[in-house]
Protein backbone atom coordinates (compact mmCIF):
# COMPACT_ATOMS: atom_id res chain seq x y z
CA UNK A 1 0.00 0.00 0.00
CA UNK A 2 2.10 2.67 -1.28
CA UNK A 3 1.99 6.63 0.90
CA UNK A 4 0.01 9.43 -0.55
CA UNK A 5 1.50 12.10 -2.13
CA UNK A 6 0.45 15.69 -0.23
CA UNK A 7 -1.10 17.82 -2.75
CA UNK A 8 1.09 21.08 -2.88
CA UNK A 9 -2.61 23.12 -2.42
CA UNK A 10 -3.87 21.71 0.77
CA UNK A 11 -4.16 24.14 3.51
CA UNK A 12 -2.56 23.84 7.27
CA UNK A 13 -4.79 22.37 9.94
CA UNK A 14 -6.51 25.30 11.09
CA UNK A 15 -8.78 26.77 8.72
CA UNK A 16 -9.04 29.82 7.36
CA UNK A 17 -11.75 31.63 5.67
CA UNK A 18 -9.38 33.65 3.32
CA UNK A 19 -5.88 33.57 1.85
CA UNK A 20 -4.36 36.64 0.47
CA UNK A 21 -1.61 36.24 -2.39
CA UNK A 22 0.64 39.04 -2.08
CA UNK A 23 2.98 38.88 -5.00
CA UNK A 24 1.50 40.98 -6.89
CA UNK A 25 0.87 45.16 -6.69
CA UNK A 26 -2.24 44.19 -5.26
CA UNK A 27 -3.39 41.47 -2.94
CA UNK A 28 -5.88 39.01 -4.49
CA UNK A 29 -7.60 36.63 -2.41
CA UNK A 30 -8.41 33.12 -2.57
CA UNK A 31 -11.37 31.67 -1.49
CA UNK A 32 -11.21 29.05 0.85
CA UNK A 33 -12.31 25.00 0.42
CA UNK A 34 -15.82 24.72 -0.38
CA UNK A 35 -17.92 22.71 1.67
CA UNK A 36 -19.22 19.37 -0.35
CA UNK A 37 -22.35 17.17 0.96
CA UNK A 38 -20.54 15.17 3.58
CA UNK A 39 -18.83 18.16 4.79
CA UNK A 40 -22.42 19.69 4.86
CA UNK A 41 -24.09 16.59 6.70
CA UNK A 42 -21.23 17.02 9.49
CA UNK A 43 -21.84 20.24 10.02
CA UNK A 44 -26.44 19.19 10.12
CA UNK A 45 -25.29 16.87 12.91
CA UNK A 46 -23.18 18.63 14.61
CA UNK A 47 -19.75 17.10 14.12
CA UNK A 48 -16.46 19.67 14.52
CA UNK A 49 -14.19 19.47 11.03
CA UNK A 50 -12.11 21.21 9.06
CA UNK A 51 -13.19 21.22 5.01
CA UNK A 52 -10.19 21.06 3.05
CA UNK A 53 -11.81 20.84 -0.38
CA UNK A 54 -11.87 18.16 -3.46
CA UNK A 55 -8.38 16.46 -4.97
CA UNK A 56 -7.63 16.43 -8.53
CA UNK A 57 -10.52 13.69 -8.78
CA UNK A 58 -13.39 15.38 -6.91
CA UNK A 59 -12.96 13.48 -4.45
CA UNK A 60 -14.19 15.44 -0.86
CA UNK A 61 -11.26 16.02 1.84
CA UNK A 62 -12.39 16.77 5.55
CA UNK A 63 -9.85 17.39 8.38
CA UNK A 64 -10.71 15.53 11.57
CA UNK A 65 -9.01 16.18 15.20
CA UNK A 66 -7.72 12.63 16.46
CA UNK A 67 -9.99 12.96 19.45
CA UNK A 68 -12.96 13.55 17.50
CA UNK A 69 -11.97 10.35 14.58
CA UNK A 70 -14.00 7.41 16.51
CA UNK A 71 -17.38 9.45 16.65
CA UNK A 72 -16.92 11.30 13.48
CA UNK A 73 -16.08 7.58 11.75
CA UNK A 74 -18.84 5.83 13.35
CA UNK A 75 -21.49 8.11 12.18
CA UNK A 76 -20.14 8.41 8.83
CA UNK A 77 -20.56 4.32 8.83
CA UNK A 78 -24.00 4.46 9.69
CA UNK A 79 -24.54 7.12 6.72
CA UNK A 80 -23.37 4.50 4.41
CA UNK A 81 -19.92 4.54 4.33
CA UNK A 82 -19.73 1.06 4.97
CA UNK A 83 -15.89 -0.27 3.22
CA UNK A 84 -12.67 1.51 4.26
CA UNK A 85 -11.50 1.46 0.79
CA UNK A 86 -7.68 2.40 1.83
CA UNK A 87 -5.52 3.66 4.94
CA UNK A 88 -2.60 5.04 5.25
CA UNK A 89 0.34 8.32 5.86
CA UNK A 90 2.47 10.50 4.42
CA UNK A 91 5.08 13.15 5.71
CA UNK A 92 4.61 16.89 5.08
CA UNK A 93 8.16 17.14 4.77
CA UNK A 94 11.26 18.60 6.96
CA UNK A 95 9.41 20.46 9.69
CA UNK A 96 5.59 19.71 8.40
CA UNK A 97 3.19 17.32 9.77
CA UNK A 98 2.56 13.79 9.81
CA UNK A 99 -0.66 12.83 8.37
CA UNK A 100 -2.92 9.65 8.87
CA UNK A 101 -5.74 9.74 5.98
CA UNK A 102 -8.45 7.16 5.39
CA UNK A 103 -10.46 6.33 1.92
CA UNK A 104 -13.87 5.78 2.76
CA UNK A 105 -16.29 4.20 0.24
CA UNK A 106 -20.64 3.82 0.11
CA UNK A 107 -20.75 0.42 -1.58
CA UNK A 108 -24.28 -0.21 -0.95
CA UNK A 109 -25.68 2.02 -4.31
CA UNK A 110 -22.85 0.83 -6.21
CA UNK A 111 -24.16 -2.73 -5.73
CA UNK A 112 -28.02 -1.47 -6.48
CA UNK A 113 -26.84 -0.60 -9.53
CA UNK A 114 -24.89 -3.87 -10.17
CA UNK A 115 -27.99 -5.46 -9.56
CA UNK A 116 -30.10 -3.21 -11.55
CA UNK A 117 -28.20 -3.85 -14.82
CA UNK A 118 -29.15 -7.87 -14.19
CA UNK A 119 -25.71 -8.76 -14.81
CA UNK A 120 -22.94 -8.86 -12.88
CA UNK A 121 -20.13 -8.89 -15.44
CA UNK A 122 -21.68 -5.80 -17.71
CA UNK A 123 -19.64 -2.92 -17.62
CA UNK A 124 -21.40 0.10 -15.47
CA UNK A 125 -22.47 3.14 -17.08
CA UNK A 126 -19.45 6.33 -16.31
CA UNK A 127 -21.67 8.10 -14.98
CA UNK A 128 -22.80 5.31 -11.92
CA UNK A 129 -19.45 6.01 -9.42
CA UNK A 130 -19.61 5.18 -5.58
CA UNK A 131 -19.73 8.04 -2.82
CA UNK A 132 -16.07 8.43 -1.70
CA UNK A 133 -14.63 10.90 0.82
CA UNK A 134 -11.36 11.63 2.60
CA UNK A 135 -10.34 11.74 6.50
CA UNK A 136 -7.27 12.85 7.24
CA UNK A 137 -5.68 13.70 10.89
CA UNK A 138 -2.74 15.78 10.89
CA UNK A 139 -0.31 15.27 13.88
CA UNK A 140 2.61 17.71 14.92
CA UNK A 141 6.34 15.40 13.84
CA UNK A 142 7.63 16.56 17.43
CA UNK A 143 4.14 15.39 19.57
CA UNK A 144 2.29 12.74 20.47
CA UNK A 145 1.68 10.70 17.86
CA UNK A 146 -0.94 8.45 18.86
CA UNK A 147 -4.64 7.98 16.89
CA UNK A 148 -7.69 6.24 18.28
CA UNK A 149 -7.19 2.78 15.66
CA UNK A 150 -10.47 2.61 13.54
CA UNK A 151 -10.35 -1.60 13.66
CA UNK A 152 -13.45 -1.38 15.99
CA UNK A 153 -15.55 -0.09 12.99
CA UNK A 154 -13.71 -1.42 10.21
CA UNK A 155 -11.64 -4.67 10.47
CA UNK A 156 -10.05 -3.70 6.98
CA UNK A 157 -7.84 -1.14 8.93
CA UNK A 158 -5.65 -3.91 10.33
CA UNK A 159 -2.94 -4.62 8.39
CA UNK A 160 -3.34 -0.94 7.26
CA UNK A 161 -3.10 0.84 10.32
CA UNK A 162 0.15 -1.55 11.09
CA UNK A 163 1.42 -0.62 8.34
CA UNK A 164 1.47 3.68 8.29
CA UNK A 165 2.82 2.54 12.33
CA UNK A 166 5.84 0.53 10.48
CA UNK A 167 6.69 3.66 7.90
CA UNK A 168 5.82 6.55 10.12
CA UNK A 169 5.72 6.01 13.62
CA UNK A 170 2.07 6.89 13.84
CA UNK A 171 0.38 4.42 17.18
CA UNK A 172 -2.98 3.66 16.63
CA UNK A 173 -4.53 3.33 20.15
CA UNK A 174 -6.63 0.24 21.24
CA UNK A 175 -5.19 -1.70 17.80
CA UNK A 176 -5.23 -5.26 18.73
CA UNK A 177 -2.04 -6.20 17.15
CA UNK A 178 0.29 -3.48 17.66
CA UNK A 179 3.42 -3.57 16.35
CA UNK A 180 5.31 -3.81 13.05
CA UNK A 181 4.22 -5.56 9.82
CA UNK A 182 6.95 -5.17 7.77
CA UNK A 183 9.96 -4.54 8.87
CA UNK A 184 11.80 -6.46 12.13
CA UNK A 185 10.46 -5.77 15.51
CA UNK A 186 13.76 -4.48 16.77
CA UNK A 187 14.63 -2.09 13.25
CA UNK A 188 15.16 1.75 14.50
CA UNK A 189 13.31 4.51 12.94
CA UNK A 190 10.18 4.67 10.27
CA UNK A 191 11.55 4.34 7.05
CA UNK A 192 9.21 6.48 4.78
CA UNK A 193 9.57 9.38 6.64
CA UNK A 194 11.76 12.55 5.21
CA UNK A 195 14.11 12.32 8.24
CA UNK A 196 14.46 8.98 7.99
CA UNK A 197 18.19 7.74 8.23
CA UNK A 198 18.78 4.65 6.63
CA UNK A 199 21.53 2.23 8.44
CA UNK A 200 25.03 1.09 7.40
CA UNK A 201 24.30 -2.10 8.98
CA UNK A 202 21.43 -3.97 10.59
CA UNK A 203 22.30 -7.90 11.52
CA UNK A 204 19.42 -10.06 10.87
CA UNK A 205 18.77 -12.39 13.76
CA UNK A 206 18.57 -16.40 13.66
CA UNK A 207 14.81 -16.75 13.92
CA UNK A 208 15.58 -20.99 14.48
Amino acid sequence: MPAETPPSSESPASPASEVAITSGPEASPLAAPTAGQVSSWLVSQGFDHEVLGADHLGIETIGVEAAFLPLLATALKASGFDYLQCQGGYDEGPGGRLVSFYHLIKLAPLANAIEALGDAEAPLPAAVRPEEVRLKVFLPRDGALTIPSLYGIWRGADWQERETFDMFGIQYEGHPHPKRLLMPEDWKGWPLRKDYVQPDFYEMQDAY
